[in-house]
């Protein structure tokens, strides 16, 4: 059977590649993952190069990409917490939490329109986002500590996008590639912690009027504040804590659901009211 072009050029890397380090393994897969960037074209896999499960690597390849951006001028405006429901765990076959980096060209405007092109292979969930008013770098980052550092929350779409082809990805593969982060767009009715219980919360997500998914804060980990726990805690571990002022996606309250040009976007967060963000022809 004839191989197409990304797997071709995945068997001749993994190929051209053995016996290499790891950090020319790393090198290799963040260079695949750029070129998908670039050329909007998705590529093969990278659990060739750094394997299905190997966290270390995984996130290696993420952060060198991630300085990449930073060095060409791009500002990190926070994290996004990604695989926090079973649902979404389900659908792409992994079984734990993953975390990317939010960037400020990945933030559209509440009811902004996002170019068809900007975004490979577009899906999209519904969450909850904190934005944080303190540091998480120090202390126990405890349940306590996490909800008095978070300012408010809103009501937020993530835009999932994948450069690897056919979203044909492992736990490796969706962390190397920033935890499949493409965009955000945050809600504008802001509620402190205080006034708004996260697990009671009901999510409604909308596709031209069609309900596509649905769920609660409960799915979410069991509580979102649990996924922002979790992530000042690897955060730190890996040497980047979470800083005030930044935003966290906690993660899908519901399944991820496709997207194609054209189409309008809507979700409710009960508590949190609204969000929404359409799609170019």
């Amino acid at each position: 059977m004839p191989q197409n072009h990304a797997t071709a050029t995945a068997t001749a890397t993994a190929t051209a590649t053995a016996g290499r380090s790891v950090a020319d393994r790393i090198a290799a897969a963040a260079g695949r993952l750029r070129t998908a960037a670039a050329t909007g074209v998705p590529a093969a896999p990278v659990r060739d190069l750094i394997g299905r499960e190997d966290v270390l690597a995984a996130y290696a390849v993420q952060q060198r990409l991630t300085a990449e951006r930073i060095a060409a001028g791009a500002t990190v405006t926070g994290r996004k917490v990604g695989l926090t429901s079973e649902a979404v765990q389900r659908q792409l076959g992994v079984e734990q939490p993953d975390f990317g980096v939010l960037f400020d060209d990945m933030e559209y405007a509440e009811g902004s329109v996002v170019p068809a092109d900007a975004i490979l292979q577009p899906r999209i969930e519904a969450e909850i986002a904190f934005v944080l008013g303190a540091d998480l770098a120090e202390g126990p980052l405890d349940d306590a500590q996490v909800r008095a550092a978070v300012d408010h929350a809103v009501a937020a779409i993530e835009i999932c996008g994948s450069r690897v082809a056919d979203w044909d990805i492992s736990f490796g593969d969706t962390v190397a590639d920033n935890a499949s982060a493409g965009g955000y767009v945050l809600g504008t009715h802001r509620v402190p912690l205080d006034g708004f219980d996260p697990v009671a919360a009901e999510m409604t997500l909308t596709v031209d009027g069609e309900t596509v998914s649905t769920g609660s804060g409960a799915a979410c980990l069991g509580d979102p504040v649990n996924a922002l726990v979790w992530l000042a805690r690897q955060a730190r571990e890996l040497g980047e804590p979470l800083r005030a002022g930044q935003i966290v996606l906690s993660g899908a309250l519901g399944p991820m659901r496709p997207v194609t040009p054209g189409t309008a976007v809507h979700a409710t967060v009960t508590g949190l009211g609204t969000v929404s963000v359409a799609f170019s022809a």
